[in-house]
C-alpha cells in the first residue's frame, strides 16, 4: 500500500464528524507557489515554419519526409514580457509576451532511415489577467505549453511547414507563506511488494478431488 492508497481509503476526521475543526492539531506555515491567475488558449495553427537543428543522423539523405512533431517538456520560454495595468480595472493588467516552445521533429530520410531534430515555435500572447499589487516578494509569469503535429511538408535546407495543435497556459505565480490547518503528520504505511501471483488459483484447489457425486 502507498500513501495515496491509504489516503483514499481513510476518511479525515472532518468527514466522519462533519466538524471541519475536529482533529485539528495545529496551524502550520507552508511555502507554496500561489497561482493568482491563469488562462488557457488552444488553437490550431497552420503554416508553422520549422528549421531543424541537432539532426540525428547528422547527415541524412535528402529529401526528408515528415513523421510527427511534439513539444519537448511542458515549459515555454517567455521573452518580451510587458505588463500594463488597466486604469479602469484595479489589479488587472494587459499581459503581452512572446512564448517559445521547444520542438522535437521525427522524419524519414531518402534512404528510409528514421531521424530526428529540434526546433522551436514562437507564439504571441496578448491577454488580460489579474496581477497582484507590487510587494517585496515579486510575482512571476510562467507558461505551460503543449504542441503536437502529424501533418508537415519538407521544404529545403532542413525546413518543414507543419500544422499543429497548440495549448498555451499563462500563470501569474508567487512564492508565498500560507497559514493552513494541520491534522498532524501523515501516516505512511509499509510498501506492498509487487507479485504476479503465479500460483493464484492453484493453491485454492482442493488437495484431492471431490468424489461425493
Amino acid at each position: 500500500m502507498s500513501f495515496f492508497s491509504n489516503f483514499n481509503s481513510e476518511k479525515c476526521p472532518c468527514q466522519i464528524t462533519g466538524n471541519p475543526l475536529n482533529g485539528l492539531v495545529e496551524k502550520v506555515c507552508v511555502e507554496v507557489n500561489k497561482v493568482f491567475d491563469a488562462c488557457i488558449k488552444q488553437t490550431q495553427e497552420e503554416g508553422l515554419q520549422l528549421t531543424l537543428t541537432n539532426l540525428t543522423p547528422t547527415t541524412p539523405s535528402y529529401p526528408l519526409t515528415f513523421i510527427s512533431a511534439k513539444s519537448i517538456g511542458t515549459t515555454g520560454t517567455i521573452t518580451n514580457l510587458q505588463i500594463d495595468r488597466l486604469q479602469d480595472r484595479p489589479n488587472f493588467a494587459r499581459v503581452q509576451a512572446t512564448i517559445t516552445i521547444p520542438i522535437e521533429v521525427l522524419f524519414v530520410d531518402a534512404d528510409n532511415v528514421e531521424g530526428k531534430g529540434t526546433s522551436t515555435v514562437t507564439m504571441q500572447q496578448d491577454v488580460i489577467m489579474f496581477v497582484p499589487e507590487p510587494s517585496i516578494i515579486p510575482y512571476t509569469v510562467n507558461s505551460v505549453v503543449s504542441l503536437v503535429s502529424s501533418q508537415g511538408v519538407y521544404q529545403q535546407d532542413n525546413n518543414f511547414v507543419i500544422s499543429a495543435c497548440v495549448t498555451l497556459i499563462l500563470k501569474i505565480v508567487m512564492t508565498v507563506d500560507l497559514l493552513m490547518p494541520s491534522y498532524g503528520y501523515c501516516n505512511i504505511p509499509p510498501c506492498q511488494d509487487y507479485s504476479q501471483e503465479v500460483c493464484a488459483g492453484f493453491f485454492e484447489l482442493p488437495l484431492f478431488p471431490n468424489t461425493n457425486n
